[in-house]
């Protein structure tokens, strides 16, 4: 367990006690999800917490982690995954519930992640809104995509203002812009730094950026920024929101997100990753087929935008979870509310 990565801020002051912030969580997921739906034109749809493996549906992260499984009495011989992320349940509910152009749907996700490594801002309990919209195959462009991303920017701006005026004292203020910029960029600009450094970096800067092309190799070090499962964005036209957080003084992911893989896309991306058996499975037969709309979609992060607006130090303080007992003992000497 990576305790040593815990950053204990000088002075904290949580600002709010605990029933004032499980109030002030309410408040953020209520509002934001009404709003978030709003502007995109999303409905909220009811979603599996498990998938079967043999389906593919549910999301490999970065090729690594394992999901949690079981077995169940109705499916003998089947294993039953934990789902990561519904990145690719999404598309195939958009075309079995017969969403139409430029509709889309947004689901309240809980996800375990046993692997994680537990520090600030990372938890085995995910939940995220996880949303998906149908495009048109001439609107897979960045054009699209950062369009999309200044309508979420706009949505997390409007609720810290609402927020604001219920807990003036304790809202953790945003910059107004988000801007954007490309792994290569990142890459040419401070080569030897690591990607996670160059990110620290853009966004003390910029305070709000989205981190373009993640997922192929890069031109200098042949590497990838950071891992991206190769069958559902693409690598080309995705990204994350990153917003610089002063309070711990290093950079804050909100939601990933991007332009779905193509037929073409896909085939690629798997190529590339070494993953061509997974052309067999179902969700992946359907898309090289055409059979699956073209979409765009994303997470955002919930815990993780209470955390950002409430100005906490440990995403414990807005999401109950299971915690080292050397981290809960730190948190606890430094006034950090760990629920």
């Amino acid at each position: 367990m990576l305790i040593m990565s815990l950053i204990i801020p000088q002075d904290y002051d949580p600002k709010l006690s605990i029933r004032d912030t499980e109030a002030a969580i309410r408040f953020i997921r209520e509002n934001f999800q009404d709003e978030f739906g709003h502007e995109l034109h999303l409905q909220r749809m009811s979603a599996p917490m498990f998938v079967e493996k043999g389906t593919g549906l549910n999301d490999n992260l970065n090729g690594v982690e394992k999901p949690v499984s079981f077995s169940m009495k109705g499916l003998p011989g089947e294993t039953i995954e934990v789902v990561h992320s519904l990145a690719k349940w999404k598309r195939m509910a958009l075309k079995k519930y017969g969403f139409g152009m430029h509709e889309g749907l947004y689901t309240n996700m809980n996800a375990i992640r046993k692997d994680e490594d537990l520090d600030n801002f990372h938890s085995i309990y995910v939940d995220q809104w996880d949303w998906e919209k149908i495009i048109a195959k001439e609107e897979r462009t960045e054009t699209t995509l950062k369009a999309t991303v200044r309508q979420i920017f706009k949505v997390i701006k409007k609720i810290e203002r609402e927020l604001w005026e219920l807990y003036p004292d304790a809202v953790y203020q945003l910059p107004d812009e988000i801007h954007f910029v490309t792994t290569q960029e990142l890459e040419d600009r401070w080569p030897d730094l690591t990607p996670m450094e160059r990110e620290d970096k853009i966004a003390k800067e910029l305070g709000a950026v989205f981190v373009m092309k993640i997922g192929d190799k890069l031109k200098r070090s042949g590497k990838p920024h950071d891992g991206r499962a190769p069958d559902y964005d693409d690598w080309q036209l995705n990204g994350d929101i990153i917003f610089w957080y002063k309070p711990l003084q290093k950079k804050l992911e909100i939601s990933s997100m991007g332009i779905r893989v193509s037929p073409e896309s896909m085939k690629e991306q798997l190529e590339k990753a070494g993953e061509e058996a997974r052309e067999k499975l179902p969700f992946h037969q359907m898309l090289l087929k055409g059979e699956l709309p073209y979409t765009i979609g994303g997470g955002i992060g919930q815990s993780r935008l209470c955390m950002l607006l409430l100005g906490k130090a440990h995403v414990g303080e807005v999401q109950a979870s299971v915690w080292p007992q050397e981290m809960l003992d730190k948190c606890a000497a430094s006034h950090i509310q760990i629920l």
